[in-house]
């Protein structure tokens, strides 16, 4: 499973609810919800790694259309009032990776980094830090999470 898949794993895990069924397990790329209806195709977005500016490949709808809403905020947040370390999710995607028991190593994020389609030098780990904040996200507003707008900017 690709690092943003096993994000939004923990996360929908967390919260009661299964995550969307759309993530895609067998490619590096990050999920992208299709409308309700639609058909699966790919999408030209650009290669800023938002959409409208990225290249994600799309995932299969999920079954029946079906949406799951998860609020983020709230889970990651109840996650850190449980930790003993005090770990700032909202603004370091190192932090927000400890949460989730991930690994937040730099070859880890350089890897999360290549599944959004970062196009910066991944050699300034600070700015690829505050791209991948934002752009997971972004992406977990995009699956079905609830985030503030303010995280997603």
């Amino acid at each position: 499973m690709s690092i943003f898949g096993n994000m939004m794993s923990k996360i929908w895990g967390h919260s009661g609810s299964a995550p969307p069924s759309n993530t895609s397990t067998a490619s590096a790329q990050a999920p992208v919800r299709e409308p309700a209806g639609s058909t699966p195709s790919a999408q030209n977005t650009g290669s800023s790694g938002v959409a409208g500016g990225s290249a994600a490949a799309s995932a299969p709808s999920p079954v029946g259309g079906a949406k799951t809403t998860v609020d983020v905020t709230s889970v990651l947040d109840g996650l850190a009032a449980k930790n003993q370390q005090k770990l700032d999710w909202r603004h370091s995607i190192v932090d927000m990776m400890k949460l989730l028991d991930l690994d937040s190593s730099l070859t880890a994020r350089k890897e999360l980094a290549a599944e959004l389609h970062y196009t910066g030098d991944t050699s300034d780990s600070a700015s690829m830090n505050i791209w991948l904040h934002k752009q997971v996200m972004q992406k977990l507003a995009e699956n079905g999470g609830k985030v503030p707008d303010d995280l997603r900017r």
